[in-house]
């Protein structure tokens, strides 16, 4: 029932309009959403990338239902690359790109063609692209697009989701030379026959799948908050004697960035999830939809900065 009550807020212009101009909810969308064009990102890019971090900018877009709204994304993301170029931000700067929004439920090859042309601009910037995983539905075929990237751009990077049952499967697959692979705990409401449901089994599965990424020979990228997932990777990393420029953590703008500043400063390499663009609000709330008990992770986010 939340879930519903959640979604049919995320329609509703009225709800929007408060939540942008209420100084509470404001301060809160500031916190987590860069601004709504590049210039935006690339103002908090520069801030964040002089403070000693890394990020990856995520245009938001995920409600792509045509050809030419998928090129009106392809053509930002090349832009925003043009820029981080020009701006000398590009080296510390990724992108993390979504096939939704390059047009993958309607057009599988769209979204790849689209997906290449990013990945040459990133390119040609001096960086690099990470395909963002969805809901499991999509699991393949993200996986299948990110194969043929790889063939002329080896180092477009991966997301994978600890709480699906076959991301194990999927780490060992991709736990080679040159892959980058990001794993998360998962964010979207999926069936208990594809994924685990308790919170205590996608830990488990995390430090699994963590192992077996840190074991192998591509680069992890350690997506999570939570603290003590953040300790046992500490502690893996030094176990598989993996130096600071084998692995890197990343979490979101605005969520503990007082545990981004300790993580840099022991001298990790820590990448910052920043998302920007008009749809910030459709963003915000269905990451609140997909999982209503994000709801209480936003609420701690911004009462605490640790």
């Amino acid at each position: 029932m939340l879930r519903s009550v959640i979604l049919a807020a995320s329609r509703s212009s009225r709800i929007e309009r408060l939540v942008e101009t209420a100084p509470l909810t404001r301060d809160v969308v500031r916190r987590f959403v860069a601004g709504t064009t590049a210039d935006d990102a690339l103002r908090a890019t520069r801030q964040l990338v002089g403070e000693g971090l890394a990020v990856s900018i995520d245009h938001l877009g995920e409600d792509t239902v045509n050809g030419d709204q998928a090129v009106a994304v392809r053509d930002e993301y090349v832009a925003l690359l043009g820029g981080l170029a020009e701006a000398g931000l590009a080296e510390a700067t990724e992108v993390s790109v979504k096939l939704s929004a390059l047009g993958q439920k309607f057009d599988e090859r769209l979204a790849r063609e689209n997906a290449a042309a990013i990945c040459a601009a990133a390119s040609a910037a001096g960086t690099t692209v990470t395909l963002d995983m969805e809901d499991h539905t999509t699991t393949d075929s993200t996986l299948d697009i990110l194969a043929e990237l790889r063939k002329d751009h080896p180092g477009t990077g991966a997301v994978l989701q600890a709480y699906l049952r076959r991301t194990e499967s999927d780490c060992r697959e991709l736990a080679t030379p040159g892959s980058r692979v990001r794993l998360c705990k998962g964010a979207y409401a999926e069936p208990e026959s594809v994924a685990f449901q308790a919170a205590r089994d996608v830990d488990r599965s995390y430090v699994r799948c963590l192992n077996i990424l840190l074991a192998g020979q591509g680069y992890p990228m350690i997506a999570t908050h939570d603290p003590r997932l953040i300790a046992i990777a500490e502690d893996r990393s030094r176990w598989f004697d993996r130096t600071p420029d084998e692995f890197e953590f990343q979490l979101l703008y605005g969520v503990r960035p007082d545990e981004q500043a300790r993580l840099a400063e022991a001298g990790n390499t820590v990448r910052v999830y920043l998302p920007y663009g008009t749809d910030w609000y459709g963003y915000l709330m269905r990451r609140l939809a997909e999982r209503p008990a994000n709801l209480a992770f936003f609420a701690r986010a911004v009462a605490t900065r640790k």
